[in-house]
């Protein structure tokens, strides 16, 4: 629905800088001056047409066309017909891409590495995932005490010939013995939940259906688990209709999905997203409610030791973001964003939990809290410095006891575990480097290698630099810039650029094969931290929503804009990719500025931003885009929706 005579399709992106043959000594593409040499290599090609509607519609007053309305309905012969054209159309000119194929060998190459996940232990035993390499899916293994090699305990490569069944979560029991595990179908956030014995690897006859957004949460004993669901949908409307009302749940291992027990529902509240945890020693219900995709939240609690307690409200105003941490008997640990926009640690009494009660445990600093885990008696707080990860350590009364060493710019993932583990697992990638599984004592310090990959190159042939620019409004808004650290920056370079955003979500830095080629090949690889996102605070967030949502487009903007000053790229050779709310970044960035872009891919992208809200989860993320019944967000939504402003 979308065309722009300054863009050049999708395909271009790899066509232009990429063509040639493939090593792992590759060797420096020429990057073309236009896309002059790609148009007389491939035909010409016409689009499938699109009837246009006679639909409109009023809102506060105007006249709004959608002419396209029909193509909501995805299973209409209409709509099935034009899909399969347009994807005729897209296979038939990938075909033609020159060295296509050359492409296609070396990123099965790079592709083509053991992978494993951050392992926990479970129990007595040692729970980890593992890829050998170009599976569809990892594999779950587990080690027992004693033994000497790991043995399968799921592999989601064999649920499905097709391979379309995905493991979609898993949650152990206390003792390791059991696992309730997920299970998506093509792609749906519907999921099927069952239980597996970790010992025999057989599952028991326990199934739960209609999940979303939910995971399981065992109690101590292990005869069984909560959970959150929603309704049933009609038959026909699982992939349409919306979701309201999710409640809490308790299944008795044994029992029929029937006689759950309903532990907490709210039906006054049809938008709260609800979760339940149970602590670690197994005595209190912790209820997080959301609403939308505001990072708020309300907490509510059950004590588990009396079975005639009812739900009590801890923390019932959504004024701020709490998560509960671990807790210590009746006190409770808390991240919290409340009169600290990027978090703090404090501890709340559930016997007083006035406000003027709670003690903060680890203050507000200059970085980003994102998250907090309690290992080996410690808090482990992961930090965003810039964008990228910074790891301290603090004693149960807030003191700090040391930094975790990494070497450079990267992303710290893992530190999971339980309160009295002395040891953890912990990876830390980046850009060029899928990174190495590491063992980390929690009372010493030390980190020491658990697994490292074998790879098709070699990292240290590749450079990771942040820099800055000022956008609108004074932001300063940074973006990390990657590339071959060899490469001739005399001239400018094909360079992709990527962005999100959005819903407070971080973007950190990432291995991906894909962008290893990209870069291998000669390209420029950049991300910005856009206003919208997380990185820096709840401030930055709210930089970037509802009314001043423009913002987010303008840091997009003057990024390539000072990628092009800088003398890295210009123009012709810069692509902007974004999925989700990134591809509505990118759609909206196309339209306002398309002759600063050569190629652009918006990957799912939230186009129609005054109908969003009306089909499955859309109307959750009102919260960050604003509605269209209040006439202020209507205009500012109006204003950039792609589809409104092609």
């Amino acid at each position: 629905m979308m065309h722009l005579t300054k863009l050049t399709l999708v395909p271009a992106l790899l066509a232009l800088p990429l063509a040639g043959a493939c090593s792992s000594a590759a060797p420096e593409p020429q990057a073309p001056d236009s896309s002059t040499e790609l148009a007389t290599a491939i035909p010409a090609h016409s689009y499938p047409a699109a009837r246009r509607g006679e639909v409109t519609d009023v809102l506060h007053g105007q006249t709004i066309a959608d002419p396209y309305r029909w193509l909501e309905d995805p299973d209409s012969p209409e709509t099935r017909t034009w899909i399969e054209a347009q994807n005729e159309l897209t296979s038939s000119w990938l075909a033609q891409v020159p060295g296509r194929a050359a492409i296609a060998e070396r990123l099965e190459q790079l592709w083509n590495f053991e992978r494993y996940g951050i392992p926990h232990r479970e129990g007595e035993r040692i729970v980890f995932t593992k890829n050998d390499g170009l599976q569809n899916q990892s594999v779950v293994y587990v080690l027992d005490e004693g033994a000497g090699e790991p043995r399968v305990l799921l592999d989601p490569n064999t649920l499905t010939e097709d391979g379309t069944v995905a493991l979609s979560g898993m949650s152990f029991s206390h003792d390791g013995a059991l696992v309730a595990y997920g299970l998506a179908e093509a792609g749906s956030d519907w999921n099927t939940w069952k239980v597996r014995d970790v010992a025999t690897g057989e599952d028991l006859p326990d199934t739960i259906e209609w999940i979303k957004f939910s995971g399981a949460s065992w109690n101590l004993e292990g005869t069984g688990f909560y959970y959150s669901r929603y309704d049933a949908p009609s038959e026909g409307g699982e992939l349409q209709e919306q979701n309201f009302f999710q409640k809490v749940y308790y299944h008795e291992l044994g029992t029929q999905q029937a006689d759950d027990q309903l532990m907490f529902e709210r039906p006054d509240q049809p938008e709260w997203g609800l979760r339940g945890l149970v602590s670690e020693d197994g005595r209190w219900l912790v209820i997080h409610s959301s609403q939308g995709t505001s990072r708020n939240t309300r907490v509510f609690y059950k004590d588990l030791s009396d079975p005639h307690s009812e739900v009590a409200a801890l923390l019932p105003d959504g004024d701020a973001q709490y998560i509960f941490i671990g807790n210590d008997g009746p006190t409770f640990w808390f991240r919290t964003n409340k009169d600290a926009p990027l978090s703090r640690v404090i501890a709340i009494n559930v016997n007083h939990p006035e406000e003027a009660a709670w003690a903060e445990l680890i203050s507000e600093s200059k970085n980003a809290l994102g998250s907090v885990s309690v290992i080996g008696g410690r808090f482990v707080c992961s930090y965003l410095k810039d964008a990228y990860s910074h790891v301290h350590v603090f004693d149960l009364q807030g003191e700090p006891v040391r930094a975790v060493e990494f070497p450079g710019i990267g992303t710290a993932r893992g530190f999971g575990g339980r309160a009295d583990d002395p040891r953890t697992w912990y990876s830390f990638s980046s850009y060029a480097n899928p990174g190495s599984i590491m063992s980390y004592d929690v009372a010493t310090g030390e980190s020491s290698v658990y697994r490292t990959p074998e790879l098709a190159f070699d990292p240290a042939d590749y450079t990771t630099r942040q820099f800055a620019f000022q956008s609108t409004g004074g932001a300063r808004v940074t973006m990390f810039v990657s590339h071959r650290a060899d490469l001739d920056l005399s001239e400018r370079r094909p360079t992709l650029l990527y962005g999100y955003g959005g819903f407070n979500i971080s973007i950190t830095p990432s291995f991906s094969p894909a962008r290893l080629y990209w870069m291998e090949r000669g390209g420029i690889y950049v991300v910005a931290n856009l206003r919208g996102g997380g990185e820096y605070g709840e401030e930055w967030h709210q930089g970037g929503m509802k009314l001043v949502k423009q913002n987010v487009f303008d840091d997009f903007i003057g990024a390539a804009q000072a990628l092009i000053d800088m003398g890295f790229t210009k123009p012709d050779l810069l692509a902007i990719n974004g999925g989700s709310n990134g591809g509505l970044l990118v759609g909206a960035c196309v339209n306002q500025r398309p002759d600063l872009f050569g190629a652009a891919i918006p990957s799912v992208g939230v186009m129609d931003m005054l109908r969003f809200h009306l089909f499955t989860i859309g109307w959750a993320w009102v919260s960050d885009y604003g509605s269209v019944d209040n006439r202020d967000e209507f205009e500012a939504l109006l204003a950039y929706s792609p589809i409104h402003n092609v």
